[in-house]
């Protein structure tokens, strides 16, 4: 039996002293963040923003198998909110369109979530005709097949979930969204509630994850009380992606007491805030080099490596790589990574027969 065909569904149960517990102690992270945040120039919050609601956008479409380049997705972002760095809009229809259900859903995250909301949604993440004729795309499905959640090849494919029948989906979705817009519960259970009921429901024929998803968003924006994302839910969920899918099943095939996975969600959230932190004090840290070191000469090779080690460098710092990365000669590097040390910028650490380099700074 899954959790729809309960009795008193969607009347969901919860552990409410382990949740309250948890969600205290997400909040407690959140305020952090909020604080850290604070304390940083327009310019330095505007640019966070746009890095966490680019990553959130990429994040979510791969969980779904979805690739999309980070260059073309961060353009239309600042391209959509306006900014003079924008530029030009991608060319692709796909990203134009899942930026625009993800900006809409955060900018005008305090507005009611209508069926025409997302009926409008829908139709922007399935731009290609040849979707058309596939799926009923900007409608709730209607085919009298089972909507299933279904792994493995042809022949031997394992049912993970088996959604309502298509006629009850107008009525079910009535009750989620006046549920939504009226419910008293607290912003952050009501994200991790939304997004449980939503994917179990399975409205559309495509795309259920990726709305699901941009509910869950919209409502931790307002749950937030601004329109500035500085944390990416879909990226922690994309980090732990089988156990997301694992939970949700486990939930979906159980009773009403949806403990588990309202835990689960608060982890997550959680982690996806931690990581926001961390990336912004080694913002915050990377500002204090630049400005301590402000009367210091570094050639453009330098300058491109240090951003690039306070960044998030990928794998260790070795002459080769240096050379590699600016092109020029192993001796060139090997002068520059010197002056370095000199200065006192990077620290010399060996690993068996070679030699790497990180920021004096670091651990």
């Amino acid at each position: 039996m899954y959790i729809w065909q309960q009795k008193d569904f969607p009347n969901f149960t919860w552990d409410s002293q382990r949740v309250l517990q948890r969600l205290s102690e997400v909040k407690f992270c959140a305020g952090k963040l909020s604080g850290i945040m604070g304390t940083l120039g327009f310019e330095v919050k505007e640019t966070a923003a746009m890095d966490s609601i680019t990553s959130d956008i990429i994040m979510s479409s791969a969980i779904e198998g979805i690739t999309l380049n980070r260059d073309d997705v961060r353009s239309s972002v600042a391209w959509q909110l306006g900014l003079d760095k924008a530029g030009i809009p991608a060319s692709n229809q796909y990203i134009e369109g899942v930026v625009e259900v993800m900006l809409d859903a955060i900018k005008n995250c305090n507005e009611v979530l209508t069926k025409e909301k997302l009926f409008r949604w829908h139709t922007l993440l399935f731009p290609s005709p040849m979707r058309l004729e596939r799926i009923t795309v900007g409608a709730w499905r209607n085919s009298p097949l089972p909507m299933q959640v279904v792994s493995g090849r042809y022949g031997k494919e394992k049912v993970h979930y088996e959604a309502p029948d298509s006629s009850k989906v107008p009525e079910m979705m009535d009750v989620l969204l006046d549920y939504i817009a009226n419910s008293s519960v607290d912003g952050i259970l009501k994200a991790a509630i939304a997004h449980l009921w939503f994917v179990t429901i399975h409205p559309f024929g495509d795309g259920n994850g990726r709305l699901g998803r941009t509910i869950m968003d919209m409502l931790l924006a307002r749950y937030d009380g601004t329109q500035n994302r500085f944390y990416s839910m879909s990226a922690a969920i994309a980090e732990n992606r089988k156990a997301y899918y694992d939970v949700l099943e486990r939930t979906q095939k159980g009773g009403l007491d949806i403990s588990e996975w309202m835990l689960w969600f608060l982890d997550c959230l959680e982690s996806a805030i931690n990581k926001a932190i961390g990336v912004t004090n080694r913002t915050l840290q990377k500002a204090v080099f630049w400005s301590e070191h402000s009367e210091v000469v570094f050639n453009s090779r330098q300058i491109k490596i240090i951003n690039m080690l306070w960044d998030g460098f990928d794998g260790k710092l070795q002459t080769g790589k240096w050379a590699k990365i600016n092109r020029c000669s192993t001796d060139t590097a090997l002068r520059d990574i010197q002056d370095l040390v000199s200065k006192g910028v990077l620290k010399k650490e060996s690993n068996g027969r070679s030699t790497e380099y990180v920021l004096h700074s670091d651990n």
